[in-house]
């Protein structure tokens, strides 16, 4: 039961972008049912393997059917950070890129310097990475869907208030959607965007590529930050398109955790 509800979310998350995903066909094209029937058992396959990690994430907290909340602690930068989780959406559970990311934040301030710098997070799901920035001297702008807005609001004031530099803002971004209109530029400069585990198996992966390239964009001097827990065949594809667009250098690889961090920035 609790697979099922997890895949249902999974498909409620990305649902926002499917429309732009939808092209109308060719009258002269013939229909390539073998093809079709084989990317659709792959992401079947891919989806039922992110809802097992979401179910592993339950860790000691059991989800009812309706809505469930879990804590999670981490200690980042001298600080004892309380998450709240929500099952309702995978946008509200913790993965493993952004504490794998949030690990390196904190053990590389010397080559990463976030005192002072303007940071977004895209995906930012419960708020973690955008909470350890902004400890780490931030000013951060947290960024994901409307749906996920209000938890992660609540974690960001939590652990944030009285303790960082700046306060923390919370925005609606959905890629790939109305970014010229809501995010000009250069009046949207940011030093760093950061993304944590925003590949899996969902509609839009060209449109946050887009979004990406928007917020790096050639001569902006903006670095992207991206750390991501290798899962699916989709993941690696995504990467090579993501090397194609940026200049990327891979910083960090975890083998136990699977997780790869990169950094990047425009191709001129």
């Amino acid at each position: 039961m609790f697979i099922l509800q997890c895949l249902f979310l999974m498909e409620r998350s990305s649902r926002v972008c499917k429309t732009l995903q939808q092209k109308p066909a060719k009258t002269d094209e013939k229909p390539q049912d073998g093809k079709l029937q084989e990317n659709t058992d792959e992401a079947l396959a891919d989806q039922k393997v992110m809802a097992g990690e979401a179910l592993d994430r339950r860790n000691v907290w059991e989800p009812s059917v309706y809505y469930s909340l879990g804590k999670e602690s981490f200690c980042f930068a001298g600080h004892e950070i309380s998450i709240r989780e929500s099952m309702d959406t995978y946008g509200a559970l913790i993965w493993p890129g952004a504490v794998a990311l949030c690990q390196f934040l904190e053990n590389n301030q010397q080559q990463v310097n976030l005192m002072d710098k303007a940071v977004l997070e895209i995906g930012a799901g419960t708020g973690l990475l955008s909470i350890v920035a902004s400890l780490l001297g931030a000013w951060v702008t947290a960024t994901d869907l409307p749906e996920i807005l209000p938890n992660l609001t609540f974690n960001l004031l939590r652990n944030t208030k009285g303790r960082s530099r700046y306060t923390p803002q919370v925005a609606t971004l959905t890629w790939g959607q109305d970014l010229d209109r809501d995010f000009p530029s250069p009046s949207y400069h940011y030093d760093y965007v950061l993304a944590a585990d925003v590949v899996y198996p969902h509609q839009c992966l060209d449109e946050l590529l887009e979004t990406m390239h928007h917020f790096c964009r050639p001569g902006s001097g903006t670095t992207l930050l991206w750390a991501n827990k290798v899962r699916f065949q989709s993941d690696l594809r995504f990467t090579e398109s993501f090397k194609s667009h940026f200049n990327t250098t891979l910083l960090c690889e975890l083998p136990q955790q699977e997780v790869r961090i990169y950094t990047a920035t425009a191709k001129e």
